[in-house]
């Protein structure tokens, strides 16, 4: 029998009674530790485990050894509800989806000097929160509340009833676990001080219903179409597909045409880029792109309409072949001009985040105050405060528009076969406080 279908089938005789009405359960009865495990999840430790004044308490065992204590029960989509209590200086974490053969997530409870709470960690951080701690109270009870659902996941956390986490992870990521356990840990090994504890209390879970982080439908061509899921998620759709509803040319407005639900770039016109007809301010956006050897384009975000240059007015990030353009134009690449920087800036982490000529990338960018987050198929290129920046070109960023225009520069395409030299799909955009 699958292994997915025998973790279904146990997980069905195992879930605790239902203790309300609207499909909460207990994970805890604060007595015991009756349907948990500190073996069996990936990171399996000595930490010691037990039930101290009604809480799941978790200490450092010998040598300063952490280590996990897990469910029984395996779990996919949920929303889990509990009360934490993380000494100072102390390091903890929620961990979803684990298992032995695969990785799941963490949600950061890192109560140390620079430590972050709602991070989230996987072999390597996924998102930083610096601002997390600032809900999280000292030397006292904690309130939290964790969402999981999908694949790429959509992790959500809050603290204290404020919302500190809210980030789905790209399409194209390396595989994660779809199903496991869920893990509390004693981090172990740190700066704490002699009998430091991690304890929680109040541990309730409620089961989503299949298909809840599923925001969108996918056809055969690699189109996709949002579900109801991801309506309600807050995402909504920047391109239809069939025409350039919601979206202006610049200058003339010449060099684009829709083919088979694509938007491409065409090698001949005169528009300096396509702009959308709404302003944004805070956002998350996703897109498919492909180009050309020799393309040069580009994505602006936060532009000013009003205002001359998009790229200095908003920000914009690079898009570029980086595999072909020293080689055609005799010329060395700036660490700030590959494909995904914060052009004139910020260099990407990882040069070889684009796929071959021909092959579609997935970017994820986040832009929320002055914090921006981009993602290329999968690796997190920055995560940057962009007001603690000096840009070498441009007024400082704390000057440029609050909000602005979305857009797609069509710039030089170089020399390409064929017609068109880039093209985009999949546009999706939701909207954040």
């Amino acid at each position: 029998m699958p292994y997915l279908l025998i973790s279904a089938l146990v997980a069905s005789l195992l879930v605790p009674a239902p203790v309300s009405r609207d499909g909460w359960h207990s994970l805890f009865d604060g007595e015991t530790l009756a349907g948990w495990t500190t073996t069996g999840g990936r990171y399996d430790g000595k930490a010691v485990w037990g039930v101290e004044d009604g809480a799941l308490t978790g200490r450092e065992g010998p040598g300063r050894a952490g280590g996990l204590i897990y469910t029984e029960t395996t779990w996919s989509d949920f929303e889990m509800s509990f009360d934490a209590w993380v000494d100072y200086p102390f390091d903890s974490g929620v961990f979803v989806r684990m298992r032995p053969d695969q990785d799941g997530m963490q949600f950061t409870l890192d109560n140390r000097p620079g430590g972050e709470t709602g991070a989230l960690y996987s072999g390597g951080y996924f998102l930083h929160n610096p601002e997390g701690e600032s809900h999280w109270k000292q030397e006292a009870w904690n309130q939290v509340r964790v969402r999981v659902a999908g694949n790429p996941m959509h992790l959500e956390m809050w603290v204290n009833g404020t919302k500190t986490t809210d980030y789905r992870l790209p399409d194209g990521t390396r595989p994660l676990a779809s199903e496991g356990l869920i893990g509390l840990q004693v981090h172990g090994g740190g700066n704490a001080v002699e009998g430091a504890r991690a304890a929680f209390r109040n541990i309730q879970l409620k089961p989503l219903p299949a298909g809840s982080g599923e925001y969108w439908s996918q056809d055969k061509a690699g189109g996709m179409r949002l579900t109801a899921a991801g309506a309600r998620a807050g995402w909504e759709s920047l391109f239809n597909g069939k025409d350039l509803t919601g979206w202006e040319g610049a200058g003339e407005g010449s060099g684009y045409e829709v083919r088979e639900g694509v938007l491409a770039f065409l090698v001949d016109g005169s528009s300096p880029h396509l702009f959308t007809a709404r302003d944004h301010k805070n956002f998350q956006l996703r897109l498919d792109f492909k180009i050309a050897r020799g393309a040069n384009s580009g994505l602006f975000l936060r532009a000013d309409r009003n205002s001359g240059n998009p790229a200095f007015s908003g920000r914009e990030v690079q898009i570029l072949d980086d595999h072909h353009w020293e080689e055609d134009t005799k010329s060395k690449l700036k660490p700030w001009q590959f494909s995904g920087s914060l052009y004139g800036l910020v260099a990407p982490a990882k040069k070889n985040a684009l796929r071959p000529n021909g092959d579609w990338n997935t970017m994820v960018v986040t832009l929320k105050g002055p914090r921006m987050i981009t993602v290329l198929n999968g690796t997190i290129l920055y995560d940057v405060n962009t007001e603690e920046l000096k840009p070498m070109q441009g007024p400082p960023f704390a000057d440029r528009a609050a909000t602005g225009f979305i857009g797609l520069q069509r710039h030089a395409p170089g020399s390409v076969d064929g017609d068109a030299y880039a093209w985009f799909r999949n546009l999706y955009l939701r909207e954040m406080p």
